[in-house]
């Protein structure tokens, strides 16, 4: 879209006529938007921490963009200036071009050498600001955020194939004035058609569908360009965490399993998918930062181009052996290299990683996955992130929420895929549940890692074997004894063992995080009621969406959609009845 027109004066003109009071002003961050009454475009107030969250990654891609670019100029150079001296070195003395006569400057000398030419060319020198694709736009919130609130950043494609949509954010983006007119355009058409026929344009590629983003994203690889970032959002958790397996295999390639981590299985599953599809174009991906908060998963991954790096995807992918008796998992790469001398083979995966029957408690295992096993955040990145975040607080609506899972993330172990949950080791066993900085200490005193997950507030990250963890448990059991149980339980099988390993629950210095350690809050309560996934745009708003929207707006609605129908029927009979008196 162009900037919007000006007066004689160069003040903005007026936006077209429309009735103000047909819509409700929201303003989030920079931005404003107009919301029609009728719910006729989607717009969820919970997404502000998603929109804080993809504005602070935003920020921080741009920053690295040109640290990255200032270092290929600078490497350029050096290369440049070493090869100039080697020819001078090299060069005898009547060979070498004499500057005193009447060669010009930055011409190739008589001996044929070619002249080094200037850094700052086009294409070389200058870095253009990053251009911004917003897939799915909606009211256009998103992108006019975008281009208020990130310094540095360039073009801002708003897309949607609603033209109720398309209409609103244009409607909005004339309401937020000449910033966002000269930077935001909005284009009616198909996300998948537009992206598959501007392909590498875009520096950045925003998805955050209304469900699944399995069906944009074979598109949005192919329309990133080298080194950009796509931000994909997935909102059908039921899916991606276990309640419908086969659809979720379906849409993403991966089968998910029930356990408690199901919701970091979500965010790898999503991972692995992204990586499949890029594979296909000789292209891979690396997550910079990767979040479940609230009802959604939110990844944030660099896309490249190289077909020797994209061989490493097996291994990077494993599947999921899970016990259905306990609490054990066990991980199985699907591929391995062997090394020898300067070459490299790739080979599949050693196999199986676990008996026909579990080793602790002898039930038999669930398989999952595939899904990313690899580490799911930069922890350069996070930490750039969030001292961005704190410096700039009041820029952001949703500043404690988002700075809390940050500072949680960067306390994560980053290479231990999965988490167990300290409750459901002791709900196995049946015996009361040790504090968490008891069982720290017992792990770390063991020689082992140990963190917590910005998943679940509970869940324990750790690189110990199962088997050291449940001698960690046998050996608490022995100080808190446990009423007999059922010899077929899988507690009584486990705990009928003697423990290998004798524990040391000594408090540990390292037992609680720096975070925890400040009292920093880590884990934050909604901010309000019915804070959670509203209805789809269009949908009729009626009695059912209680539990979505809270008993006060959905009763605000409906009174006044009754008031509405009850005007014409108050005109009808005025006209019936001349002489009757309302």
């Amino acid at each position: 879209m162009g900037s919007v027109e000006e007066t004689k004066t160069g003040e903005e003109a007026p936006p077209p006529p429309f009735d103000l009071s047909d819509y409700t002003i929201i303003k989030e961050g920079e931005a404003e938007i107009l919301m029609h009454k009728k719910n006729e475009v989607f717009y969820n107030k919970a997404q502000v921490n998603n929109r804080d969250m993809s504005i602070a990654v935003l920020r921080t891609f741009i920053s690295k963009r040109k640290e990255e670019h200032e270092a290929f100029l600078s490497k350029r150079k050096n290369k440049k200036s070493e090869k100039s001296e080697n020819h001078a070195s090299n060069g005898s003395s009547n060979g070498e071009c004499e500057i005193s006569k009447e060669i010009p400057e930055g011409e190739p000398c008589s001996n044929g050498d070619e002249p080094v030419k200037p850094l700052e060319g086009k294409g070389l020198g200058e870095l253009k600001p990053p251009r911004v694709l917003e897939a799915l736009s909606a009211s256009g919130l998103r992108a006019l955020r975008y281009a208020k609130e990130v310094e540095a950043i360039g073009q801002v494609v708003a897309l949607d194939n609603d033209k109720a949509s398309v209409e609103a954010c244009r409607r909005n983006i004339k309401f937020n004035g000449s910033v966002a007119s000269s930077k935001v355009e909005s284009n009616l058409a198909d996300a998948r058609v537009y992206m598959l026929t501007h392909p590498k344009e875009f520096d950045v590629v925003d998805l955050d569908p209304y469900g699944s983003p399995s069906v944009f994203l074979d598109s949005a690889v192919q329309s990133i360009a080298d080194g950009g970032l796509l931000m994909c959002t997935a909102t059908d958790m039921a899916v991606l965490c276990g309640s419908n397996g086969e659809v979720c295999y379906s849409k993403y390639g991966s089968y998910p399993l029930r356990g408690k981590y199901c919701h970091e299985m979500a965010l790898r599953i999503v991972l692995a998918c992204i990586e499949s599809h890029a594979n296909r174009y000789k292209r891979y991906i690396v997550p910079v930062l990767s979040v479940q908060m609230d009802f959604y998963v939110r990844v944030f991954v660099r896309v490249y181009t190289s077909a020797s790096a994209m061989k490493n995807t097996p291994l990077k992918l494993s599947y999921v052996y899970q016990c259905v008796g306990c609490d054990s998992f066990h991980l199985q790469p699907i591929g391995r290299t062997v090394s020898k001398n300067t070459s490299v083979r790739y080979l599949p995966g050693f196999g199986p990683v676990v008996p026909q029957e579990c080793s602790d408690c002898g039930k038999k295992y669930n398989m999952g996955g595939p899904i990313w096993s690899d580490p799911i955040h930069d922890q350069d990145w996070v930490a750039s992130i969030l001292a961005d975040v704190k410096a700039m607080k009041n820029r952001y609506p949703a500043f404690s929420r988002i700075s809390a899972v940050l500072t949680t993330i960067s306390e994560e172990l980053p290479d231990v895929p999965l988490f167990l949950s300290l409750h459901n080791l002791c709900g196995t066993l049946k015996c009361t549940s040790p504090s968490a900085v008891i069982f720290r200490s017992a792990v770390i005193n063991a020689g082992y890692r140990i963190s917590g997950t910005h998943v679940n507030p509970l869940g324990l990250k750790s690189d110990a074997p199962m088997d050291v963890i449940w001698d960690i448990m046998r050996c608490w059991v022995k100080n808190h004894p446990v009423k007999e149980q059922s010899p077929d339980q899988s507690g009584s099988v486990i705990l009928a063992r003697q423990p290998v390993l004798q524990a040391n629950f000594a408090r540990a210095v390292a037992s609680l995080s720096k975070a925890q350690t400040k009292k920093v809050a880590r884990f934050l309560p909604n901010p309000e009621r019915h804070w959670g996934p509203k209805l789809r745009a269009g949908r009729t708003i009626t009695s059912k969406h209680v539990s979505l929207l809270g008993a006060d707006a959905v009763n605000g609605v409906l009174n006044s959609n009754e008031q509405e129908a009850e005007e014409p029927q108050v005109k009808r009979q005025k006209k019936e009845d001349p002489t009757s008196t309302f």
